[in-house]
């Protein structure tokens, strides 16, 4: 594996580390498996589950604070336990904490995030003998790793177990986005890797009218949890909430949007709706789509940066972009896997950004140029997407060298041939394609010898999105280029 990869998974950006397979070329092929081989691994994976689930379960407790329900984890064998503020931020005297083992013990609250950060700490009195879950090293995480969740969904269902991936990781602002079923209830309980670490505390979902969960989940990351208990331990952290919390997302009706009609223009800002996780403001809307229809999704903005989810039928994650339509504008381009009710999530970038904003939506070929990449059916069902943008300001930075990138992703399907190129007149292009799994895939430096474009022709292995990641070769690589994907 070459340096460039290293750097990628060093950023938390890929799970490098846990590809297994032969390099062959510019590729990280898996390994083939035989069928008693993928039984093994199966009965691995729930091997893992359970382990997790045994180690993990008993420091995992339920909070109730009035009317406020949600879980926690304890931290230490004296009797600190984690959670979200939000859960007891209205609380009045002490609070109750349940045990794993069906004991019911008073709390006080100890300590507050500042300034909006929703982490709390209670003191379980009298106490010396206490589980308590470890705090995995800040960094550690990566996307496309897996990751478990344990919690009191509706505070009903103490020791609930839900298991997902790690989905996105925002480093500027410790944010950990999973896939992990998360309901409200779970504010407050651990997000955990295979070890059976913290990596992170659940702290809000997208949710619908119903208010169940639709697939996106956000936690606060181990990054920003560490300095906090710094904080308690050292006694610097207030014993006041820094404001006043409401529900995470209020129930809501999500608003329609026609594909082919006309743009829908919104506003983000107070008032709107708000992701507890960084305090973003979003807006959801829905619209019918059928299986294998081709859809461009576009969101614009002079005064945000946007950012675009776009959701299937089921709540999971189909694609999501920051930058992908050029400057800081968003765009998805997909093929939908399935018939049904689809949801888009228009958001900013950064927390508390306000702002206008323009959202459009297309099906088949009626994108054209109005936005500024075709989608056209091709031979065998193929796509040809060209995208056109800036490596620049507004681009992330990949910390490991400085480097900035950008990314964007598409819908393939296994066994579909695709050719990818980045060119550009500016600087020495690098491009990787990450794979559903989270895994990269195929990349590359030079098409040739005697360019600095890049180029991949790959035929993808399963049906899912996949990722492509834009990226200059040396921190000092910036300036104009064009994408394109067929």
């Amino acid at each position: 594996m070459n340096t460039k990869l290293l750097r990628l998974a060093a950023s938390g950006m890929l799970a490098v580390g846990t590809v297994t397979g032969t390099v062959v070329g510019d590729s990280l092929t898996p390994a083939g498996l035989s069928h008693s081989n993928r039984a093994y691994a199966q009965d691995a994976d729930e091997q893992i589950n359970i382990r997790v689930y045994q180690q993990a379960s008993p420091a995992v407790v339920s909070v109730s604070a009035g009317r406020e329900t949600g879980s926690g984890s304890i931290i230490s064998s004296d009797g600190l336990v984690l959670t979200n503020a939000h859960v007891v931020a209205n609380a009045t005297g002490t609070v109750s904490v349940t045990l794993a083992d069906g004991r019911r013990l008073a709390a006080e609250v100890i300590a507050f995030g500042e300034r909006g950060l929703d982490l709390a700490v209670l003191r379980i009195r009298s106490q010396s003998n206490l589980p308590a879950l470890p705090i995995a090293a800040a960094g550690s995480a990566q996307v496309g790793q897996r990751a478990f969740a344990i919690g009191n969904p509706f505070g009903r269902f103490q020791g609930t177990f839900t298991v997902g991936i790690v989905s996105r990781i925002d480093q500027q602002r410790g944010i950990i986005q999973t896939d992990a079923a998360i309901n409200p209830g779970n504010s407050g309980g651990p997000l955990l890797n295979s070890q059976g670490e913290l990596i992170g505390v659940n702290t809000a979902i997208f949710t619908a009218r119903q208010g169940g969960n639709i697939g996106i989940g956000f936690a606060i990351s181990a990054d920003r949890v560490l300095p906090f208990l710094s904080a308690v331990r050292e006694g610097r952290a207030p014993r006041t909430a820094s404001r006043s919390s409401g529900p995470a997302v209020p129930n809501f009706t999500p608003k329609p949007i026609a594909l082919n009609g006309q743009p829908v223009a919104g506003k983000l800002g107070p008032g709107s709706l708000t992701l507890r996780a960084d305090s973003s403001f979003f807006d959801i809307y829905t619209f019918e789509g059928r299986a294998g229809q081709r859809v461009t999704l576009e969101m614009t903005s002079r005064e945000i940066d946007p950012f675009l989810i776009l959701l299937n039928p089921r709540g999971r994650d189909v694609a999501q972009d920051n930058d992908g339509g050029g400057g800081s504008s968003a765009r998805i381009v997909a093929t939908l896997p399935a018939s049904g009710r689809y949801t888009v999530i228009a958001n900013s970038s950064q927390a508390g950004e306000s702002g206008a904003y323009s959202l459009r939506a297309f099906a088949g070929n009626a994108a054209g140029n109005a936005a500024g990449a075709g989608l056209d059916p091709g031979p065998q069902g193929t796509m040809n997407v060209t995208i056109q943008s800036v490596l620049g300001p507004g681009a992330s930075v990949l910390p490991s060298d400085g480097s900035l990138y950008r990314m964007t992703s598409f819908t393939g399907r296994a066994g579909q041939t695709v050719t990818i190129t980045l060119e550009s007149p500016d600087f020495d292009t690098y491009l990787v394609i990450v794979s559903p799994d989270g895994k990269v895939f195929k990349e590359n430096n030079n098409a040739s010898n005697n360019t600095t474009d890049s180029a991949i022709t790959a035929t993808l292995p399963r049906t899912g999105v996949y990722r492509v990641i834009v990226n200059a070769s040396d921190k000092e690589g910036r300036g104009r280029y064009t994408l394109t994907i067929r």
